[in-house]
């Protein structure tokens, strides 16, 4: 019912996220097939157009979600046309993620889609639109582990593996950072429904640090290991060892150089 009342220019994909889409495609075809004379230009365009497309993806399930319960303004928006430049805060949802990942390869949460919290009745509803963002995420790892845990790498190229095992640290990491329960990502989105209004009022002055105060936390030693020995423990549960991932961290750092143990040919 609620889809019948959105214009159907207001879901039709955007050229935007299709040239995105285009370029995962080109770059992961010059990684499969060894065409590109530095496989780690084509690795680091592939890894990095494939996470603006997930980052899409991943505000897209919450206006999608929200749309089906009740909020009707996000197709106006343009929030299902999948443009990441018609977010509320494009520079939070896909520059600042993109830039971290460059930096630091990690899966850093964006910024997110405005949803008219007031035009949706039901806890539970506000709960799925808040967790739909990082089970697709949770998704798109398990696309990108499949060949590993249903150990169907035969014929895959090694540059290919790598890559994919990269992708999937970052939509893992990306997943358990917004699965917190801390004000402004969207863990807390999941439990606020839940919590009484006092305690909501008495945090929603630190929702705008949230992030801030996960990214601080991260830079601290101790926690940054114990986080990706998690996100190891994981991938490595799903078939993806410690060295697909390194290599695949080091493909994407090309200017860094290439491990000697890590294979770039088929």
């Amino acid at each position: 019912m609620t889809t019948a009342t959105t214009r159907h220019g207001d879901r039709r994909v955007s050229p935007v996220f299709l040239g995105i889409a285009a370029v995962t495609a080109v770059a992961g075809w010059a990684v499969w097939s060894g065409s590109a004379a530095r496989p780690g230009i084509a690795v680091f365009l592939f890894v990095t157009a494939a996470w603006i497309v997930s980052l899409c993806l991943h505000e897209y399930a919450h206006a999608r979600t929200a749309l089906h319960s009740g909020d009707i303004t996000v197709g106006a928006k343009g929030y299902l046309t999948l443009n990441p430049l018609k977010y509320t805060h494009a520079l939070l949802s896909i520059v600042l993620p993109v830039v971290f990942l460059i930096m630091g390869g990690i899966g850093l949460p964006g910024g997110a889609v405005f949803i008219e919290r007031g035009r949706i009745r039901g806890r539970w509803r506000h709960s799925v639109i808040s967790a739909a963002g990082p089970l697709t995420n949770a998704l798109f790892a398990a696309v990108c582990t499949a060949p590993f845990w249903l150990h169907a790498l035969d014929g895959v190229p090694a540059s290919f593996q790598y890559a994919l095992a990269f992708l999937a640290l970052l939509q893992v990491t990306a997943a358990i950072l917004n699965l917190l329960p801390v004000p402004g990502l969207d863990g807390y989105g999941v439990i606020e429904p839940w919590l009484s209004h006092r305690v909501k009022r008495q945090v929603a002055p630190f929702a705008p640090f949230g992030l801030l105060l996960v990214f601080a936390l991260l830079w601290q030693p101790s926690v940054n290991q114990w986080f990706f020995q998690l996100v190891h423990d994981i991938l490595d549960g799903l078939g993806i060892g410690y060295d697909e991932q390194a290599c695949g961290a080091a493909l994407y750092r090309f200017w860094q150089g290439t491990p000697l143990g890590c294979r770039v040919s088929p």
